[in-house]
């Protein structure tokens, strides 16, 4: 029962993995060609295609096609074995050149890259001679390696491609698993890799599936459920898990830079607000611009319109304001970006009276306000502080104000009444308003 559920859905879903190796094959078919000098790309665009073609023609209908067009009886055996050989060349090949860095071309990986494709090139030629000497006159779809287990150099032939198959699995997994476990690799690659180790952990299934069905019929017994239902499913399955190991990494960075653009886009939406307030005008809208082109066109036009308002800008209010917000508990770079939110909120108000600075004198320096918009844009959105710290920073001009009076009552009391914000803090940090706490990263 349950190998014949096996058998049906390989039979159903034998085209998933065909499609997601495509999927891969077409994500990497442009830097392949682009690149093509890279030994690395070339590598995977071979697994991949071979990969791609093992899928194609190991389903039965196109294995009788094949059959029936070359009017060769169980032609597509060799074929679909050498297509696989080629896949685990290629992985081999794959590694290799992976492991050892794109920028190393050292005689040893050249050695390794070309005694693999030498063994495995070697076996495909002795897979091919080997079925011109057997007699296999009797067409077999799906249980060729049982059928013919103790034919007379399809015997030898079966057992060529399965060792071929496995000595390639087992060293791929090892180099994989070892690779992972180094610390310079980031996330994505680290989760491709473990996808691609999966797969062809998974594989091994494969080739023990395949062997153990094949010896059975040596000893005369019967297991070929293993190789025909089995072995296939893991394949399938472990083709799926190594073109998501290709494909998690390209993508995975991609969706993840694209995000990253859209996410900085969003967060300058306060600045630009406000900027597009004191301007009058704003960006106009494109609407096949690039995501990083929206981005760059953003950053531009805030910056353009807060060049003209640093002739208002109260560089003592900045430093009130910021020192204000830090003994409120902000970080100090939280603290940073709403003193110059504050600053900027003033020198918009401040617009339409004479200017603070003399034109003739140059403006403050404002190279840091006008590198760090997306800090200062977060902050907008965060009036509440913006508040808090304006009340401050008038109650420290109120004090300042009285220092005199105050001290005439007692030479302390001012001391005291400047620190005691800081050396009074809420007894737990729940007591203190949201907006006054570090945020989390």
């Amino acid at each position: 029962m349950v190998t014949t559920f096996l058998g049906e859905l390989y039979t159903s879903f034998v085209w998933i993995p065909t499609a997601v190796l495509g999927t891969a094959l077409a994500l990497k078919l442009p830097a392949i060609i682009r690149l093509w000098g890279q030994p690395l790309l070339r590598a995977v665009g071979g697994l991949l295609l071979f990969a791609c073609a093992l899928f194609v023609f190991v389903t039965p209908p196109v294995i009788a096609w094949t059959n029936r067009v070359t009017g060769v009886p169980n032609f597509s055996a060799p074929w679909v074995y050498s297509l696989l050989t080629a896949f685990s060349g290629a992985g081999l090949v794959l590694i290799v050149i992976w492991r050892d860095g794109l920028s190393d071309r050292s005689n040893a990986t050249r050695r390794a890259r070309r005694w693999v494709i030498s063994v495995y090139s070697g076996v495909i030629v002795a897979l091919w001679v080997l079925f011109a000497l057997a007699d296999v006159p009797v067409e077999r779809i799906r249980d060729l390696d049982t059928y013919y287990a103790n034919t007379p150099f399809m015997r030898e032939l079966i057992l060529l491609y399965l060792l071929a198959h496995t000595v390639a699995a087992l060293i791929t997994v090892r180099l994989i698993w070892n690779w992972v476990r180094a610390d310079a690799l980031h996330g994505w690659l680290r989760w491709g890799l473990t996808f691609l180790g999966a797969g062809y952990t998974l594989s091994l299934v494969f080739d023990l599936a395949k062997f153990t069905a094949v010896v059975a019929r040596w000893t005369g017994h019967d297991l070929d459920t293993l190789s025909t239902d089995v072995a296939p499913c893991a394949a399938c399955l472990a083709a799926v898990l190594i073109a998501v190991g290709f494909i998690l990494p390209h993508t995975g960075q991609y969706l993840h830079g694209r995000l990253r653009v859209r996410l900085a886009h969003h967060q300058l939406r306060p600045l630009y607000v406000l900027m597009r307030s004191v301007d009058g005008d704003g960006v106009p809208f494109l609407l096949c611009a690039a995501p990083e082109l929206r981005l760059i066109r953003r950053e531009t036009y805030i910056r353009d319109v807060l060049l003209p308002l640093a002739r208002h800008l109260d560089e003592d209010l900045r430093t009130r304001a910021h020192r204000a917000a830090l003994r409120l508990g902000c970080t100090p770079a939280r603290a940073k970006a709403l003193a110059a939110a504050v600053a900027i909120l003033d020198a918009i108000d401040a617009a339409g009276r004479p200017p603070r600075h003399d034109t003739t004198t140059g403006h403050p320096d404002t190279a840091d306000l006008l590198q760090e918009i997306g800090p200062v844009s977060r902050a907008l959105r965060h009036r509440d502080a913006i508040d808090a710290v304006r009340a401050a920073v008038r109650g420290e001009g109120n004090r300042a104000g009285t220092t005199g009076a105050v001290q005439a009552n007692s030479p302390t009391e001012a001391a005291r009444s400047a620190e005691g914000i800081r050396r009074t803090p809420p007894a737990h940090p729940a007591e203190a308003p949201r907006f006054l706490l570090p945020r989390r990263r």
